[in-house]
């Protein structure tokens, strides 16, 4: 084989390995993806606790360190310039569990009693979720799911 043709085969597999090498290395430090995230209000009814309850999935290719999670009113002084990540990082805790390589589901729930309905805020509420992946990137969603409070 001539010369100039093996050479020009090697610099091809160096630049395509590399290449694929910068690929990898990208997708590795890729910031956490929050996905499917639910929110369900029940309210208190005959004596009886309600209960407020938000499920998310998060995907993060290092691992998912933590979720925090807030609720607040549509119609607060919150909303109007929505949580920051410094805000959301002493938020509630989140429980998660594993399933799958890279994915976790994280439930957060909360009993409600008549006395804390009725001092609520009525009408829409946001959940906002803080997801800080296991290499420190971070996500934040400040709308990601929402309920009614009535």
């Amino acid at each position: 084989m001539p010369r100039r043709v093996v050479l020009s085969l090697a610099v091809g597999v160096v630049v395509l390995g590399g290449a694929g090498a910068f690929a990898v290395a990208y997708a590795g430090n890729q910031p956490p993806v929050v996905a499917h995230s639910t929110a369900r209000y029940t309210a208190p009814d005959a004596g009886r606790d309600g209960s407020l309850t938000f499920r998310t999935e998060v995907t993060a290719s290092s691992g998912v360190k933590s979720v925090r999670v807030l609720a607040y009113p549509a119609s607060s002084s919150l909303a109007e310039k929505e949580p920051t990540a410094k805000e959301m990082a002493a938020a509630e805790p989140a429980g998660c569990k594993p399933v799958g390589e890279d994915t976790v589901r994280c439930t957060y729930t909360v009993q409600v009693s008549a006395a804390e309905a009725a001092s609520s805020p009525h009408g829409p509420w946001r959940f906002a979720v803080l997801a800080t992946a296991a290499d420190g990137g971070t996500a934040l969603d400040t709308q990601a799911a929402g309920f009614t409070v009535r």
